[in-house]
């Protein structure tokens, strides 16, 4: 009873699975998240988790968020008041995306603790987060914020983070993710990270957004609002899925194991 009281608590403010992912490539940055939020088997609903913070030909800024929903909007809410009312620091005072990172972690930590002296039923308050974009002449990039307040970057190798659910989709990124992809290429290979996670997890489900930001443009990018019955996410997925049949049919055969030719021709 114990345990089913302390998962009703944990759920209970919609501290739901979810799927987010960035990706860094020579070209510009990728994000993409599902919008699936779970307040227990019987109240699902949808929240978009992506929040963009533009000011075109200066900077941009993407946040992605997973964890504890009460604990993402008063965050997202906490920096967008101080941008209005001028409270330094903010997205529009710091000077470089690190400072920019350091502030969102604080902000983070800050509204944890806010939460946590008001709540007496042991609720899980965390968030985690994916914080990209570019600030001017700067690099473009991204950095997973931890709900502790710390940071670090994607790695030069894998050039992409992932938070929420990520074991569905990370092979397929593990395998084609590299910094000279084109990005276009890498986008689609985050729709079929996030596709692959959906097929596999239900607490994770569209509508997927996506957007794609090119390197240097300090514009919101293009951006995607992609639904169930979307044709384009429709078709993706259908053609990711007949490759991989087809994929699997081109593998090499056990030795003992007769190829399809010498199937036909035996009857079997």
């Amino acid at each position: 009873m114990q345990a089913a009281s302390n998962l009703k608590n944990t759920i209970g403010l919609g501290n739901a699975m979810t799927y987010c992912l960035s990706i860094n490539v020579d070209r510009g940055l990728i994000f993409c998240s599902d919008s699936r939020t779970n307040a227990g088997m019987d109240n699902i609903g949808s929240y978009s988790k992506m929040h963009t913070f533009l000011w075109p030909g200066d900077r941009i800024f993407v946040l992605l968020s997973a964890g504890n929903l009460a604990t993402t909007q008063a965050v997202v809410k906490k920096i967008h008041r101080d941008i209005d009312q001028s409270i330094v620091p903010n997205l529009l005072s710091v000077p470089s995306m690190s400072e920019a990172a350091d502030y969102v972690g604080m902000i983070s930590t800050q509204v944890q603790r806010q939460q946590s002296s008001r709540d007496t039923a042991n609720t899980n308050f965390e968030a985690t987060f994916i914080f990209g974009g570019q600030l001017g002449t700067d690099s473009p990039e991204t950095f997973m914020v931890y709900p502790q307040g710390n940071y670090i970057h994607e790695s030069s190798e894998h050039p992409f983070l992932q938070i929420g659910e990520t074991k569905y989709g990370k092979p397929i990124l593990d395998r084609t993710i590299k910094r000279e992809i084109d990005i276009e290429r890498a986008a689609r290979v985050a729709l079929v990270s996030m596709n692959s996670t959906i097929r596999s997890n239900v607490t994770v489900g569209p509508p997927v957004e996506l957007l794609i930001y090119e390197r240097d443009s300090l514009t919101g990018g293009r951006r995607m609002f992609l639904t169930d019955d979307d044709p384009f996410a429709h078709d993706l997925s259908e053609r990711w899925n007949k490759g991989l049949i087809l994929a699997l049919e081109s593998l090499p055969h056990f030795p003992w194991e007769k190829t399809p030719e010498e199937k036909r021709e035996s009857g079997k």
